[in-house]
């Protein structure tokens, strides 16, 4: 049976400053780099769960809640919240600090990111060790 996960940490996985380069023609932040920044904070979150190479299969239940401006400052929180023999589930929850309301974080998006734990030959390997 695979161990339970660590607890969560209280510190973001990632902070990040949103800049024009990531502005679609509508002025706001594509999704699609948003959606890159959760891959990455659920890479941090995998790898502080276990230290392994992974490869990300499935971005599971992405609800974009609000929109991300230029300036906002991104903060992705990451939770594990399940663990099997080879893979991990992790939730992502990213708040937006905006530039009138720097100490209010508003949730703009949240989603389930699955991982597999893979070798050098990028076969799956147990998450946890026996």
């Amino acid at each position: 049976m695979p161990a339970p996960p660590k607890p969560p940490s209280h510190e973001p996985a990632i902070r990040v400053v949103m800049m024009p380069r990531d502005t679609n023609p509508r002025g706001t932040i594509f999704g699609g780099v948003i959606l890159s920044l959760i891959d990455q904070a659920a890479s941090v979150e995998a790898n502080r769960q276990a230290n392994h190479s992974y490869v990300t299969v499935a971005m599971n239940a992405v609800e974009f809640h609000e929109p991300v401006f230029v300036g906002d400052v991104l903060s992705l929180y990451a939770e594990t919240i399940r663990v099997g023999r080879t893979s991990l589930t992790i939730k992502i929850r990213v708040l937006a600090a905006r530039h009138e309301r720097p100490d209010v974080g508003i949730e703009v998006t949240e989603a389930e990111v699955v991982f597999v734990a893979v070798d050098e030959n990028r076969a799956p390997i147990p998450v946890i060790s026996a």
